[in-house]
């Protein structure tokens, strides 16, 4: 790197992970093997959402057949600052000063809007967040680099209405073979409430009544996680399995009983993405029924929510325990102190994140 030894970033918090609204706090290092001329050393700090996907499109028949690839996108910006740490800005000229030889070490805070979106990673578009910093160097090439970090938004089950009440549906289909109609396979399904936090187990309880001939290769239980991606003219809506439990088959004109089975939640991101206006989350927890052989399978899904704050109703049935990951068996309290300079509280969120949907380089 010729002069320069370190240039980089590094934050108070250490994992880089904050609650929306709260201040961000660091410093920038810079040693040098040598003295070094520059304009100035500047820090941004930048959040944005972004949607991009591709599709293929024809027109015309025959010989005046055209196919065309159309681009779907949208951006939302959150937060765009620059600091100066050092020297001048650009439009106060191209003077230099020098920094000398040695290690230098530049604080910085920035207080983080309130009502931001949690960092999210997905197929077609994300949500992140960055510092960056430039080394201003006129009339040669610019030093740069940068760090990335997480958001959390917050979630409160407790303020979301109908959080703690009970889901249940029930579905029935009928199995053909050849010009013979099987008697019908039918299940009920439920939750004993609709909101959640990750690190919770969703207790799933089910009845299933196989009354075709044709055995069951298996019923199970997924959480998917339904992403809607909204570009300027067109929303693309992508599907994801994120957790699954599964039990045996069943055999012809027989029974079998989910009794209270336990689906862990890994770390999500939270219902909805509030905050963010071109990509939006759904959660589904959905029991099927797969019958063997050639056939569809019996759905039942039910909505849920996945928030940061769980209900008190359930935390209070529980005995306090340390916080692991997004709340583990514990969840967390019922509400976080929003102070500057705090970091959520769970110093294995940033990794749980990194090994799910966030991007981390």
């Amino acid at each position: 790197m010729g002069k320069l030894n370190i240039f980089q970033i590094s934050l108070a918090n250490g994992p880089g992970v904050f609650y929306a609204g709260t201040m961000l706090q660091g410093h920038v290092t810079i040693e040098l093997k040598e003295p070094m001329k520059m304009r100035g050393v500047r820090l941004n700090f930048e959040g944005k959402a972004y949607v991009h996907w591709t599709e293929r499109h024809s027109t015309g028949s025959g010989k005046n057949r055209r196919t065309t690839t159309r681009h779907y996108s949208a951006t939302e910006k959150y937060f765009d600052q620059d600091v100066l740490l050092h020297g001048i800005w650009p439009s106060q000229g191209s003077n230099t000063t020098e920094l000398p030889q040695g290690r230098h070490t530049f604080p910085f805070q920035y207080q983080l809007p309130t009502g931001l979106p949690s960092s999210f990673e997905g197929d077609y578009g994300h949500v992140r967040y960055v510092v960056s910093c430039k080394i201003d160097k006129p009339w040669k090439f610019d030093h740069k680099t940068k760090r990335p970090f997480t958001i959390i938004s917050i979630l409160d089950l407790n303020q979301q209405p109908n959080c703690s009440s009970r889901l249940q549906a029930s579905n029935q289909k009928h199995l053909c073979c050849l010009c013979c109609k099987s008697g019908p396979i039918s299940a009920s399904f439920h939750l004993d409430r609709q909101g959640y936090v990750p690190g919770e187990a969703i207790k799933l309880f089910a009845e299933i009544s196989n009354g075709a001939n044709r055995s069951m290769d298996k019923s199970y239980v997924e959480l998917k996680m339904i992403v809607t991606f909204h570009a300027t003219s067109k929303s693309r809506t992508v599907p994801r399995s994120v957790a699954v439990l599964t039990r045996p088959g069943i055999p012809g004109n027989s029974e079998d009983v989910w009794s209270g089975e336990e689906l862990v939640i890994p770390p999500l991101p939270p219902s909805f993405l509030v905050g963010c206006s071109i990509i939006d989350i759904h959660y589904i927890v959905q029991l099927n029924v797969d019958p063997s052989g050639p056939a569809l399978d019996l759905e039942i899904p039910l909505e849920v929510l996945i928030g940061t704050i769980p209900l008190t109703s359930v935390v209070q049935q529980f005995p306090p325990m340390p916080p692991v990951g997004f709340g583990g068996n514990s969840a967390w309290p019922t509400a976080p102190p929003v102070e500057p300079g705090m970091a959520p509280p769970t110093p294995n969120i940033r990794k749980l994140f990194s090994e799910s949907f966030l991007d981390t380089e």
